[in-house]
C-alpha cells in the first residue's frame, strides 16, 4: 500500500449539539419538548409499560394446562425419627405417625428415608422406601410394607 493509493474516509456527521441557544433552533428545551415525564432528566421508560393502564398481560385471562395442580407430595420422616419415637417390636403407620405430632399431614402418602440409623426392630408400613432405608431397617431385624 502506497500513499496514493489511499482512499479518504467518508464524512463524518457533526453531533447534534442541543441547548446552544435561541438562534440554534435546538435552545430552551433541548428538542425534548414541555414538560412531561419524558422531559425530565434521567427518564426511561420500560417498552412494556402503558402509561398506567393495565397492561395487556394483566387484562387477558389465565390459560391453559398445568402440571404442578396434579404433582405428588409425600410426606417424610427418616430414620432417626422413627428411632427416638419408638419401642423395639412397634409397628409404625401413617395413621400413628399423625397422632404422635411426627407429621402434620400424609399429603399423597409417607416417605421414609435412610438420614439417621435404627437401632430398633421395627414393622414400618408406608407408600414409599427409600433404598437406603430399607437397607437399614432389613439390617436392624425390622420389615417394610409398601401400603
Amino acid at each position: 500500500m502506497k500513499l496514493h493509493e489511499l482512499n479518504a474516509l467518508p464524512e463524518a456527521k457533526s453531533k447534534k449539539r442541543v441547548g446552544r441557544g435561541p438562534g440554534s433552533g435546538m435552545g430552551k428545551t433541548s428538542t425534548r419538548g414541555q414538560k412531561g415525564q419524558k422531559s425530565r432528566s434521567g427518564a426511561s421508560i420500560a417498552p412494556w409499560f402503558q402509561g398506567g393502564q393495565t397492561p395487556l398481560y394483566r387484562r387477558l385471562p389465565k390459560r391453559g394446562f398445568n402440571n404442578a395442580r396434579y404433582s405428588v407430595r409425600y410426606a417424610t420422616i427418616n430414620l432417626s425419627d422413627l428411632n427416638r419415637y419408638f419401642k423395639d417390636g412397634d409397628v409404625v403407620t401413617p395413621e400413628i405417625l399423625k397422632e404422635k405430632g411426627i407429621i402434620k399431614k400424609q399429603l399423597s402418602g409417607v416417605k421414609v428415608l435412610g438420614n439417621g440409623a435404627l437401632e430398633k426392630k421395627l414393622t414400618i408400613k408406608a407408600s414409599r422406601f427409600s433404598t437406603a432405608a430399607i437397607a437399614k431397617i432389613e439390617a436392624a431385624g425390622g420389615k417394610t410394607e409398601v401400603i
